[in-house]
């Protein structure tokens, strides 16, 4: 991403980088629901931290600061979007999103100036 976008650490940095998402105007155009599911379909594990960090960015406040309606409806919509997956040669479909994290090998994973340190990844 070219600017920097509160609560998008390296990791989450560099999932939205490899999804298309470049830019603060791009994630704002695809949504915090869409850009959430389009990592899950590009093979990541994201948890609902994710799509909570997501949506915080694009309304200027911290990731815990969503309003708890707020987080049910983003969680309900990225359940339902995650459910219409495709499963991979013929197994069922995409796992249900959890609020479980799964540190990917940071070691591939480019750090970029788009990292917040108050992120809630666990780097």
């Amino acid at each position: 991403m070219s600017d920097k976008l509160p609560n998008v650490g390296p990791k989450s940095a560099a999932w939205l980088r490899q999804v298309g998402i470049r830019t603060q105007a791009e994630l704002a155009e695809t949504g915090a629901v869409a850009a959430f599911v389009k990592i899950r379909r590009a093979g990541f594990k994201p948890s609902l931290n994710l799509l909570y960090s997501l949506e915080g960015a694009l309304l200027g406040c911290h990731w815990q600061h969503v309003p708890p309606d707020l987080r049910d409806r983003l969680k309900a919509e990225a359940e339902a979007a995650t459910a219409l997956l495709p499963g991979p040669r013929g197994r069922p479909a995409a796992a249900p999103v959890t609020t479980t994290h799964h540190v990917a090998d940071d070691a591939r994973m480019d750090a970029t100036p788009l990292a917040d340190p108050s992120s809630p990844e666990e780097d």
